[in-house]
C-alpha cells in the first residue's frame, strides 16, 4: 500500500523542530546513505504504509498527525 498526498512540508518540518537530522532518520530506517531518506522528504520516492509507520515510530509523533491534515 502506498500512500498519495501525504504532507512532506509537515514531515520535514516535525523532524526539523525535534533536531532529528535525515542521517540519523536514514540510518534507523536502514539506508545506507542520507540521501535514501532524503529521497521520501523531496518526494522522489513513494512512502509505504509500513516505512511511514516507521518514522512515526522514530520521530515520536502520531501517524496521522504526521502524515494527515
Amino acid at each position: 500500500m502506498n500512500l498519495m498526498n501525504y504532507n512532506i512540508n509537515r514531515l520535514k518540518r516535525i523532524r526539523i523542530e525535534k533536531g532529528i537530522s535525515q542521517t540519523y532518520m536514514a540510518r534507523k530506517l536502514g539506508y545506507k546513505t542520507p540521501s535514501g531518506y532524503a529521497n521520501i522528504e523531496s518526494g522522489k520516492i513513494k512512502l509505504t504504509l509500513e516505512t511511514a509507520l516507521m518514522i512515526s515510530e522514530i520521530i515520536e509523533v502520531d501517524f496521522h498527525v504526521l502524515f494527515f491534515d
